[in-house]
């Protein structure tokens, strides 16, 4: 998929290249009027990403260091079955974030490389608008909507 990124790059003492630091108000929301993917929506993105992800992860701390503060013998069985069925659903939780943390990585290093947001199956822009809901999504709203009614299909229950 081509390099879709409009990007500066400057050069270091060392001659590697380095993305120039983009100036980004605190106020600043994308807008369809500006060219897709400039370099103030990719910052845009970036930090929004990076701050979900800071987001997820101190959650899964909290998580670990109440599951830890939580470890106690508990003679009521009746007890010991709720703290059991609390563990499991932190536990399924916490598999959650680890799974969205890939995601956002994934798609940090989709705008390292260019391709974020631009729909995997097609290569056309996925919206600001589901870019902002959703800035994982690594399909347009009409190919995942297909991707979805063929999974249904294609479902053996």
């Amino acid at each position: 998929m081509p390099n879709h990124q409009n990007s500066t790059a400057v050069s270091t003492p060392k001659g590697a290249n380095m993305k120039a630091e983009t100036f980004l108000p605190d106020d600043y929301v994308p807008v369809d009027s500006e060219p897709f993917m400039n370099d103030k929506q990719v910052e845009y993105f970036r930090r929004k990403l990076i701050n979900w992800r800071g987001e997820v992860l101190e959650d899964s701390r909290d998580t670990i260091e109440s599951m830890k503060d939580g470890t106690r013998n508990i003679p009521d069985v009746a007890d010991r079955a709720s703290e059991e069925t609390d563990r499991s659903l932190e536990l399924r939780t916490r598999d959650r974030e680890r799974k969205l943390v890939s995601k956002i990585d994934g798609a940090l290093r989709r705008i390292d490389e260019g391709e974020f947001g631009y729909c995997s199956v097609t290569g056309d822009p996925i919206s600001l608008k589901r870019l902002d809901a959703r800035p994982i999504a690594t399909m347009s709203l009409e190919a995942q909507e297909r991707h979805e009614r063929s999974e249904r299909v294609h479902r053996t229950d």
